[in-house]
């Protein structure tokens, strides 16, 4: 296993980038990587549930991932989500991003049909074979996946030596502590409970959320550090706060981030692909309101 350093921190979840015809946009791609890269944040995490990866091609995610890593070029850890729902696309996106030099892979199992779980273990397996000299992370994420990660399936797949542990975002903090043995890492998932899972043994956060507000995150993790606990359980409500407002719009969640992100002067990622809700008109009130929360909240804590 590599220096689990490069692990250690918050990475936000890469947000798909289009262009105003609905088409990937290198363009938006990198300007989004650079704007992240000014943030101080840990790393990405490219081509997860954030980037709509079910909804895009192979080359749709081949085009993210090198625009990225171009733009990156090594200042910022990247792990490349590759799972597709069938083995052959996924290891060729495993190799492509092996090729890239990207310092780990996850994959989510396969979804739709319910395999047995010596077939997730081969899928996962094969997609890792594809990549023989990256990290392997296992992507939990039961309640969108269809199939949770048991105890017995994880001691499977550490028989590989390139798993080197777990992104979990099922909701039990639980989880983690279970995951997280000796000699392996776990990434908390759920955006509403880093400070939680920090707790229970996370060796940092990968979120969906935490684009749109890095400096909150950053500063959560800065409290769990100093032990400053009340004043990170207060930042972490009000991230809690913050997210419930953004997903009360008829939009997708994303959708209203990436609006956001225009609001405080970041980059345009454009709308979300259908059949993901792009916003409506009576929208911009959540977005409104949800910028003015998170600057409020920055403005008070960091």
């Amino acid at each position: 296993m590599n220096d689990i350093s490069k692990f250690q921190g918050v990475i936000p979840a890469f947000y798909a980038c289009y262009d105003k015809d609905g088409a990937v946009s290198a363009e938006g791609v990198r300007a989004l990587a650079r704007y992240l890269l000014g943030k101080g944040v840990k790393g990405l995490y490219v081509g997860g549930s954030s980037g709509e990866c079910i909804y895009q091609s192979v080359a749709e995610r081949k085009l993210v991932l090198e625009n990225v890593m171009a733009e990156v070029k090594g200042k910022l850890t990247v792990i490349a989500h590759v799972a597709c729902n069938n083995t052959a696309d996924s290891c060729e996106l495993a190799a492509h991003a092996e090729s890239l030099g990207v310092d780990a892979i996850a994959a989510i199992p396969p979804i739709y049909f319910h395999l047995p779980e010596k077939s997730i273990a081969k899928y996962w397996n094969d997609i890792s074979a594809a990549a023989p000299n990256t990290d392997f992370i296992i992507y939990n994420i039961p309640q969108l996946a269809g199939v949770a990660l048991t105890l017995p399936l994880y001691d499977e797949m550490k028989k590989n030596p390139r798993v080197i542990g777990v992104k979990n975002s099922s909701m039990p903090v639980q989880d983690i502590q279970m995951f997280h043995d000796e000699g392996a890492i776990v990434f908390n998932g759920p955006d509403e409970q880093l400070l939680s899972g920090l707790a229970a043994g996370a060796i940092g956060g990968i979120g969906g959320t935490y684009g749109a507000m890095p400096e909150l995150y950053l500063k959560i993790r800065e409290c769990f550090l100093a032990g400053e606990m009340e004043k990170g359980r207060e930042i972490q409500n009000e991230c809690c706060r913050i997210i419930y407002k953004m997903c009360s719009a008829h939009g997708n969640m994303y959708a209203v981030i990436k609006a956001i992100l225009v609001k405080q002067g970041g980059p345009d990622c454009g709308s979300v692909r259908l059949p993901l809700a792009p916003l409506t008109a009576d929208d911009q009130a959540v977005v409104d309101e949800s910028a003015a929360m998170i600057a409020a909240a920055i403005a008070k804590y960091c």
